[in-house]
Order: structure tokens, then sequence, then C-alpha cells
């Protein structure tokens, strides 16, 4: 059953995430478009960098200006509050004249508002909106020092204009605006465009695997899409979708968009843009200009703001034109009610009453007085954006499938973000609060695939295309945009023979194959990165190698180096102790030298091991034994017992044999043969004690162990 009050909606009954107040946003928008300096720029600039000429307006803080408006407008620095309210009563619906952007170069103005009341006799006037208009289209501070054109863009055609002056509405007279230029763009209302879509459905279900209303269709004779009828009859079917006129609609409002951003762009115009009440064809126009002119709205993040700013803020009748309940302030009606309760009628004549006023209406509220109202005016707009997306595939971050997904959160009513009339009936509402936000939804869901998201346009070039677009008008013509009117006309797989065909998903067949290209490409990138980082583990293992080898050869070429020594060392003091008559010998503990048997050996070893403090094992396991030092000192055994020998082994008291008739003086200074003297020998006593001295070596049974009688003054030996 179809919901009649606006807390019946699904979004009410889900958890989605909530967003900031779409007020802070519609502030941040307002501040990057005034302040600035480059197109495309995306600033979070200060009060302090807003321009000269406009200042931020809170006078209709509490929508009484204009209930329909934001509650923060863009106004010239030179206007006041009270002319601002003047203005407003000259104009349908309070809705006067704002700034909607600003060309950063040249200082033109868009703007936007709804149809001046001039009166059936086309002849009344307002000093203050004349003035607000003349002070929208100022040259700016700097620069430009004469005053710039107007261009007056009436998106009605000329006919209309004139039938809604009889009702008190109309079109201004370019007499009573300097410089100005009124031009009629053709674009009809909001009926002929539900008539319109209408007749594209009927079109659409011969196509479709199955009609709306059940009946059969020439392209599904005998169950297969190109069964039967003749081309004739074919060829008749196919032109519906020229007499529907949806694509003739949409051609009107890229050519008049174009058209608008060429003015500013070309001449350095300022351009005003105004329908009847300014919120269906006005809003189509500017944002599509918008488009064009500014990079930014190409992005996700300006795409955000530009729906935020001329869509929701500036009061597109999305309850109306959806068909769903809204929120009136006093109690909760069906949407087409609301508005009458609001403004006194559901037709599209102006009202000059005062701007918020209520009024009881006493038109019928049957079921088709309340889908009068109906009309796919954003989805005309989205249309119009993908065909944008077509002539410039390069040019927009966001891709088809992002606008089909748009426009199925804002058809499915699960977010607040497009419930009620207006800024005014949201935040009486409490929608903010209470629904979930369809922009972080969609947030989440790029951030869930990262840039290969199909969200995400994998042809997006901003270098390329960061200026403006001004696409010539034969490229202008649109085409059925199958990403969406054409998603689910498919053949059935038990049609085709349970083959399906290659059928227009969210992004099409070639978006499809970019998307399986990039997710192909993001596996191997992850797979190279994978393979990177073990190739860096094993780099930095093979380096802790390296590091590794390169200390054991420097510690093998010290111990090389020390054990050199030590052999020359020992070399050296085997000569000093044989040339003062004692004897060394220098051998390891073993069983060899231990005349004992195998079994105490091992005992003795075992007892002794872990008592030595330098007994240790190699690495590979093996033992290191200790060195035994045997020295006894006595008579030279070669000779006679009261000859001492010099370290070159000659007699004591000779001469030398390189000095010729003289004595040796050795020990008193060095020997010339081996260069070194005799100092003397001096005892580690403690270094003694620690050393690991066997009764067993003072057998007498050991011959090699017994100490040989020394003559005096000889010390006795010493092991």
């Amino acid at each position: 059953m179809r919901p009649s009050r606006l807390y019946e909606l699904y979004a009410f009954s889900t958890n989605l995430p909530n967003g900031r107040d779409p007020r802070i946003r519609l502030r941040a928008e307002y501040m990057r478009m005034i302040s600035a300096t480059t197109i495309g720029t995306d600033t979070s600039a200060g009060d302090s960098n807003i321009r000269s000429e406009w200042r931020l307006s809170d006078v209709n803080a509490n929508y009484n200006v204009c209930p329909t408006y934001p509650s923060l407008l863009v106004m010239p620095a030179s206007f006041s509050d009270e002319e601002v309210q003047q203005a407003a009563a000259f104009r349908a619906r309070g809705r006067l004249p704002v700034l909607c952007w600003q060309h950063p170069g040249n200082g033109a103005v868009l703007a936007r508002s709804s149809q001046p009341l001039i009166g059936i006799m086309m002849n009344s006037r307002s000093n203050a909106d004349e003035k607000l208009v003349a002070a929208l289209c100022a040259p700016p501070s700097t620069g430009f020092s004469q005053r710039r054109k107007l261009y007056i863009a009436d998106a009605r055609p000329r006919k209309n204009a004139l039938a809604n002056g009889a009702m008190g509405g109309g079109s201004e007279s370019s007499a009573n605006y300097l410089q100005c230029e009124v031009v009629f763009l053709g674009i009809d209302n909001i009926h002929a465009m539900r008539d319109s879509l209408a007749r594209l459905r009927d079109f659409l279900d011969i196509h479709g695997a199955a009609s709306s209303d059940g009946s059969s269709s020439l392209l599904r004779s005998g169950g297969w899409a190109w069964g039967g009828g003749n081309a004739t009859t074919m060829s008749g079917a196919l032109s519906a979708l020229g007499d529907s006129g949806w694509l003739v609609h949409c051609h009107t409002v890229l050519i008049g968009a174009a058209w608008i951003a060429a003015r500013i762009a070309l001449e350095g115009a300022s351009v005003l843009v105004h329908c009847s009440d300014g919120w269906d064809r006005t809003t189509q126009l500017i944002s599509v200009a918008s488009i064009l002119l500014d990079p930014y709205y190409r992005t996700f993040q300006g795409f955000q703001a530009l729906v935020e700013k001329d869509w929701l803020a500036y009061g597109h009748l999305f309850a109306e034109r959806l068909g769903t309940p809204t929120y009136t302030g006093i109690h909760i009606v069906p949407s087409s009610e609301s508005l009458v309760l609001q403004m006194g009628s559901v037709s599209t004549s102006p009202v000059r009453g005062a701007p918020g006023s209520a009024f009881t209406s006493s038109g019928s509220h049957s079921p088709a007085a309340l889908s009068s109202n109906y009309s796919p005016i954003f989805l005309q707009w989205i249309d119009c954006v993908a065909q944008l997306l077509r002539i410039y595939p390069s040019a927009f971050e966001f891709s088809a499938a992002y606008l089909v997904e748009l426009m199925d959160c804002v058809l499915s009513c699960r977010f607040g973000n497009f419930l009620c009339n207006s800024e005014k009936e949201r935040v009486q509402a409490g929608i903010a609060e209470s629904t979930g936000c369809v922009w972080a939804h969609l947030e989440q869901l790029r951030e869930s695939g990262g840039k290969k998201h199909e969200h995400y346009n994998l042809y997006y070039n901003n270098m390329k295309y960061s200026g403006i677009l001004l696409p010539p008008a034969a490229a202008l013509f649109p085409t059925l945009w199958p990403h969406f009117f054409l998603r689910w006309s498919c053949p059935s797989p038990v049609s085709t023979g349970g083959c399906l065909p290659v059928g227009w998903t969210h992004g099409g067949e070639l978006e499809l194959e970019a998307h399986a290209v990039a997710q192909s490409f993001s596996s191997l990138q992850n797979a190279k990165e994978k393979a990177e980082s073990k190739l860096q583990e094993l780099m930095t293992e093979r380096q802790l190698l390296l590091e590794q080898l390169q200390e054991e050869q420097e510690g093998r070429l010290s111990a090389t180096s020390a054990a050199g020594r030590a052999r020359r060392e020992t070399a050296a003091l085997k000569q000093v102790i044989e040339a003062m008559g004692g004897k060394i010998h220098i051998s390891s503990f073993s069983s060899q030298l231990l005349h004992t048997s195998d079994e105490e050996t091992r005992d003795l070893e075992d007892a002794n091991t872990e008592h030595r403090p330098d007994y240790h094992l190699n690495d590979n396991g093996s033992e290191q034994h200790q060195l035994a030092v045997s020295l006894c000192m006595g008579p030279d055994f070669d000779g006679p017992g009261d000859v001492s020998r010099r370290p070159c082994g000659a007699e004591l008291n000779s001469s030398c044999s390189l000095r010729a008739n003289e004595s040796c003086c050795w020990p008193q200074s060095s020997c010339i043969r081996m260069g070194s003297a005799f100092i003397g020998l001096r005892t580690d006593f403690d270094a003694l004690e620690q050393l690991s001295i066997l009764d067993r070596y003072f057998d007498i049974e050991q011959p090699d162990l017994v100490q040989p009688p020394c003559s005096p003054p000889h010390p006795p030996g010493v092991t």
C-alpha cells in the first residue's frame, strides 16, 4: 500500500549512517563559490577571503522571506536586508534573484529566480528587484570597468510566458533592466515531461521481457526477442521512441544549458535564469550549466555540493515530483495537499501573498488530483548528465553506474536527503537526524571497492578537462540512456535457450570490461606487491647473512693474526728461556700425558670440566683442551753446566760475529742477530694458581715429568 504519511516511509525504519547537517555543507559551498580564484578550486576559505562585492545573509533564517529558499543566501554587499524583502515581494513564491555561481576569471554571474509579477497589463515594476538584478550583474571591484551585459533566460516557451501574464506573472521587459536581453529557451512544463516519460515507458515495454500492463508485444512474439512480425511493423514500433519526445526534451535542456555556459565563458555576460516558479526547469538549466562551467562539479564531492545547493536547498519539490508524503509544520499530509496548505494552489500560477502564508484549499484530493504534480524532472536532469558523460567520457570522476545508483536511492526512499519539498520542511521534520544519508552510503560503497569500484570512471582525466566544456550543438543530441532504461530489457534465459546475451548493466559492456581489466590489474598489482615484499625480506635476510659472514671473516683474520703473533711470541719466549739454560715443553691435557686407565682419566676429566672456567666446547661440539706448560731450569745438557748461551745460540762471553773485536753485551743491550733484548721475566702468580696442576705430574714413574738434577744457582723446575 502506498504510504500516506511521511514517517511511514522506509527511510525512517533503516539504520543507515546519518550525515552532517546539509546547511553546514551549503555554507562551505558558498565559501568556495565566492572565494575561489581559479575554476575548479576547492577551498575552505574563511569569511575574510570573501570577495568584497558579496556577503552571506541570514535574512531568511526563519524562512519568512521565502519558505522554499535556504536559510543562508549569498547577496550583493551593497544590497540591504530590507531591500531583499522588497525584492522578494515582486517575484513569484518570494523566490528573488540569488547568486548560483560566479566565473572566477571574468566575474560573470549565473543567477536564478522565479518569474516577476508584472501583472496582467505587464507594466508593474519594482525598484528593489531592478537594483538587485543590476547588483548581480555589476562589474567586480577590480578588472572590468564597464557594466557587463545581462541575459535573462526564460526557460519557458514564449507563449507560456505570455499566458502566465494573464495570471499576474510573465517575463521581464528589457527596457526596465540595463543592457538586458530576454531569451526564451522553449522548455515544456512538468506535465509534458510526465506524458513523455509515460510514452517512453510504453516504448520500453515493447522491448522488455515483460510488459507493465501484461500485454504481449511485437518483439516477444513466439518467446523469442525478434521472432514474428514484419519489418514495417517493427519500424513503426521503433519510431515510438521519437514519438515519446523524451530525447527532444533532453536535447532542449542540453542546448539551453550550453547556450548559458557559452554566454558566461565567451562573452563575460551575466545570465539570470527563471521559469514560472523557478524550481523545475530553472534548476535543470542552472545545474547543467554549472557542470559545463566548473570542473569541480564533475567530481564526487562537487556533484554532491551541486545537488545539495541547486536542487535541495533551493527548493525543488521532490515530494511533489516523486509522489511521496511530506511535512507541513502542522500535521503530516500527502505531498500535493502539503503544497496546497503552504501556497494555496497546486497550479503553476504565481502567488503574490505574503511569503510563507498558508491558505485553505478547496480543490479535490482524489488520487488523480494528488498525482497531477508528479513529474520526472530530476530523472531527466540525471539523463542529461549521462549524455554529457557519453560526450566527454574522460571529464567526469564518476561513472554512469554512480548516476544509476543515485537515481535508485532517490526512488527507493531509503534515505532522507530527497524527502519533503524544501529545506524548511526537512529541518522541521528532523530528516537529517532521523534518516540515513545517501552521500555517506555512496561514499562507503566507494571506499569498500577502492579506486576500482564501479562508481569510479576509469577514463577520468582531470588534467585534460580542467576547464570549461562547450560542446558543439550537433554533439548534444542525446541517445537513449541504456544504463538506466534498458538494464532490465534483456531476454530471459528461457527465451534464449539458457544462454544469457550480453546486456546493459549499470556501467554498460565497455565499462564492465574496463572494470574487469582494472580488477585483474589490481590483483596482479597486489601479487606484485606481495612478491616485492617477500623479495625485500629475502634481501634483508641476505644482507644479514653477508654481515654475519663479514664478521666471521674478520674474526677469522683476527684469529689468524693473533695465532701468528702467538706463535712468534712463543718462539721468542722459547729462545729466551733456552738461552737462559731452561727447557720448555707445551702440551695439552690428554690421556697420553696421564698414565692412568681410561676410566680414571674420564672420571678425572669429568670432575674437572665443570670447575674449569676456561673449558668450553667448539661449535661442532668437540672439546678444547687446556694447555700444559712444563718449564725446567738447569744446566745446558748439550754442553758444560757452567756455560750460558745467548738468544742467537752463541756462548754468553764469546765475541759477536757481527761486531768485530767486541764481546756480546746481552742482556744489557739487544742482540743484533735476534733484534731483541732481554728485559727480564715477569711472573703472574695468580695465573699460575689457576693452572690445573695434577699431582700425577710429579710421579717418579713418569720420566718425562721428572725434574733432572740441577746445579746451583739454577732454581728447581717449575711445572
